[in-house]
């Protein structure tokens, strides 16, 4: 046999649970350990600004899923199957589908991408209704029309004397509106 990617579905936010669980696991059991290759939960770090700060955290890319690198036999996959917190993996009930080699490289390229970079993410959507709490329009209750996360502003709709004029505001000027 081979070795190929498998997609392991857990529960959400047991990702890393199900990670740990599984090497302890493999440390003791050196059958199951040579067969199986890697084991990865696809994160990806991510900054937010969030009450005028910006802070750093890592995200799951893909929430419930781990991926798994191995020689899927029975022994392996009963392995895999019996670890707490583990529902299965993608495919038919008793016949996983390995990740096509294309999907492989783009999965882990976008990985190795996001060690060196981090990606903006934002509260604020399109649509959004917001107070302005700093700059000349400070108290001003506004609509986002475009979000910038490179610049990290904002383009809003303000009602002044009664028209609507699109006004430019870093991400840090606004707060959503409860």
């Amino acid at each position: 046999m081979d070795a190929k990617w498998y997609v392991l579905r857990t529960f959400s936010g047991h990702e890393n649970k199900v990670k740990q669980l599984l090497e302890s696991e493999l440390e003791d059991n050196e059958t199951i350990r040579a067969k199986i290759f890697d084991i990865l939960v696809p994160t990806e770090k991510v900054f937010e600004v969030k009450d005028g700060k910006k802070r750093s955290r890592t995200k799951n890319f893909f929430p419930g899923y781990i991926l798994i690198h191995a020689e899927l036999d029975n022994q392996v996959k009963e392995f895999i199957l019996n670890t707490p917190s583990v529902l299965g993996f993608l495919g038919t009930a008793n016949r996983p589908n390995p990740l096509q080699p294309e999907e492989v490289k783009r999965i882990v390229g976008r990985l190795n991408q996001d060690e060196t970079t981090e990606r903006m993410e934002t509260i604020f959507r399109t649509g959004d209704l917001i107070k302005i709490v700093d700059g000349p329009f400070n108290n001003f209750n506004a609509t986002v029309e475009e979000v910038y996360e490179d610049k990290m502003k904002l383009k809003v709709m303000v009602s002044i004397f009664g028209r609507k004029t699109p006004v430019e505001i870093d991400f840090v000027q606004a707060e959503l509106e409860q």
